[in-house]
């Protein structure tokens, strides 16, 4: 017998808040009646670390040891065992979006190595005979936005040979001094990161100066210290010593540059 199960959200978006109420309705199709054995839907929202090609060898040990954390869980019986007459049948339901105790909520998130997932799943079991049935969804959380406004903490910055990691042979690089600074280290992630870069001095040209991003992720508990994601930015061309240059570099993967004209 051919049945379709599904779960629709009343929001087309599918974007709540804590404290929200998750509603939608689960829709049956079955050209004849349908007996099952009960019909069941679950909420759970998990953080859990997974591996990718970039971390395959490098976090097993450390991934092996760390169980996914549930921020979520809550189970309902929608519908007893009986049977389900043919055509469309759509049962309602609602979750109240709360965690229990002391969790927070964390927002949605799908990354290298850190995943926030939240999911309605819809059990209706049958007869030995027929397949129980199962049905995912997806939905996504957002976290309100703050009222406070945040107060910009500015960082001045200072590069030269000396300021260099991971450098081998620092004697055979060129003197230089950069100097520079961060109008914030804590941003909204639809701003830009603004600050500037000043070459004071340099004893060969410089042809060019990219700044690079790097996303760490964390989560709670689970602190990855390990860069997820490099994303570099060209800011500057044929840097002359002593001028100001300017940058403005949006999280979200472009950058705004100004034209400065030299006579």
């Amino acid at each position: 017998m051919s049945v379709t199960l599904d779960i629709r959200l009343k929001r087309a978006n599918k974007i709540y808040h804590e404290g929200e109420t998750v509603a939608g309705v689960i829709v049956l199709v079955c050209k004849e009646p349908l007996q099952h054995h009960g019909i069941s839907l679950n909420m759970e929202g998990l953080v859990n670390l997974q591996l990718s090609s970039k971390s395959v060898g490098v976090f097993e040990a450390f991934y092996n040891s760390v169980k996914p954390i549930q921020l979520i869980s809550s189970n309902v019986e929608v519908a007893k065992a009986g049977k389900i007459p043919g055509g469309k049948t759509e049962i309602p339901f609602e979750f109240p979006l709360l965690t229990k105790g002391n969790k927070v909520l964390y927002e949605t998130y799908h990354g290298v190595f850190v995943n926030i997932q939240y999911t309605l799943r819809c059990d209706m079991k049958r007869s030995l005979l027929a397949k129980d049935l199962s049905r995912n969804c997806e939905f996504i959380v957002h976290c309100q936005p703050q009222k406070a406004k945040v107060i910009p903490t500015p960082v001045n910055f200072t590069i030269t040979p000396g300021t260099l990691q991971n450098t081998r042979e620092r004697s055979l690089l060129p003197k230089f001094l950069i100097r520079g600074h961060l109008d914030a280290t804590s941003c909204v992630i639809s701003q830009p990161l603004t600050g500037e870069v000043v070459v004071e001095n340099s004893d060969v040209p410089i042809k060019s100066i990219e700044l690079q991003l790097v996303r760490v992720e964390t989560c709670g508990v689970l602190k990855v210290c390990r860069d997820a994601q490099r994303s570099e930015y060209q800011i500057a061309e044929v840097c002359c010593h002593g001028l100001s240059i300017p940058s403005n570099v949006f999280p979200g993967g472009h950058c705004h540059m100004e034209t400065h004209s030299i006579s």
